[in-house]
């Protein structure tokens, strides 16, 4: 049995909006990221393990609100006290979490399968971000992250790069067509590339 990308039957490759005339370098960018390792780590309250001793693919977890802590395969998202979302294109991390993480004091979950993942690179994704989502988007810098809404659909956008402008969108699953539609129209003005 074969897993179906969530935006399967709405994301196509192609050119969009207003993008005649428009250089390549001037369209926005599109596309939908798959087969990530999305996990949940949540360290309990009565936890008395320190943050410091624990380390994973290199990098030490922090509890700071908004901080991004990365490397070159994966990333590790603050997303509340004691909660953080790490991202990674090496599917084998889960068993190396599953081992270092003891049930006693934090939870593990895979969401890999549950989310949906949009990524908008251009000068314009700021713009496109700020037409439905309430967050002032001038104070964002790259490597953080925020949890928001964006016309109505809870998400969580990670900044990768500010020149040019790369964000990351993640979504529960079942509102990732409607997600992707809200993010594509408002990008028609500015003219975009599906890839």
């Amino acid at each position: 049995m074969s897993t179906l990308s969530a935006l399967v039957n709405v994301h196509f490759k192609g050119q969009f909006g207003d993008h005649e005339g428009k250089k390549e370098k001037d369209l926005l960018k599109i596309s939908e990221k798959k087969n990530l390792l999305i996990v949940q780590i949540v360290q309990y309250k009565n936890s008395k393990i320190s943050l410091e001793d624990i380390e994973i693919d290199n990098l030490k977890l922090k509890d700071t609100p908004l901080d991004v802590i990365y490397n070159k395969n994966t990333r590790i998202l603050w997303n509340g006290p004691k909660t953080w979302l790490l991202i990674s294109d090496q599917k084998k991390l889960i068993k190396d979490l599953l081992e270092k993480f003891k049930e006693t004091d934090f939870a593990i979950t895979d969401l890999s399968h549950s989310r949906a993942v949009i990524e908008i690179e251009g000068f314009k994704a700021i713009e496109v971000l700020k037409k439905g989502c309430p967050f002032n988007f001038n104070v964002l810098e790259k490597n953080r992250s925020i949890n928001s809404i964006f016309n109505g659909i809870v998400f969580t956008v990670d900044m990768l790069d500010n020149n040019p402008i790369k964000v990351r969108l993640f979504v529960l699953r079942s509102f990732g067509e409607s997600l992707y539609h809200s993010i594509t129209d408002s990008s028609l003005e500015f003219g975009y590339r599906s890839v």
